[in-house]
């Protein structure tokens, strides 16, 4: 990991700005009209009653990532699924975005292997994420690291009005 970096977990705070995050994700994904979280709705998904997903935050600057003049350099977004065929709990990777004046810094894998080493300690089966098939880069990247792209797989999904038709 870079000394200049410090990868975190996000607090209550940090909420605006995985909000930001999100809509730059959007955005650099071509889809920033499909954005419908806000951050009451982050909130309690990441810090409610009962949390459905957690975020780590990367933080660059100097002393380590620490301190006000570290800038948030990016995020990941993961819960955990289970795999039937494996037995266990996995840690699915919702979101990953590392802001482009923080790229090749080595941030992203950083983030990866912070989440694999959760999913270690948490005794994950695996780890999983989705990426755009038009998204080279992120798919080299992801090759880099030993990631296997699920040839044959397709996502499905159902929308909340989607569940009130079915």
């Amino acid at each position: 990991m870079p000394d200049d970096l410090l990868i975190r977990p996000a607090t209550p705070n940090d909420v605006p700005t995985i909000l930001a995050l999100i809509r730059e994700l959007a955005e650099y994904e071509k889809l920033p009209d499909q954005v419908e979280a806000t951050e009451a709705l982050l909130h309690d998904a990441l810090f409610g009653d009962r949390p459905s997903a957690e975020a780590l935050m990367a933080m660059y600057g100097p002393n380590g990532g620490e301190g006000e003049e570290s800038k948030v350099a990016g995020y990941a977004l993961f819960f955990h699924n289970f795999s039937t065929w494996v037995g266990r709990k996995g840690l699915y990777l919702e979101d990953i975005y590392v802001r482009p004046q923080f790229r090749g810094k080595g941030i992203g894998r950083a983030l990866l292997s912070a989440l694999a080493k959760i999913a270690r300690e948490r005794n994950c089966g695996r780890m999983e994420w989705s990426v755009l098939d038009w998204n080279e880069s992120a798919i080299g990247f992801y090759r880099s690291l030993g990631a296997e792209l699920m040839e044959g797989w397709t996502i499905c999904r159902l929308g909340e009005n989607d569940f009130r038709k079915l």
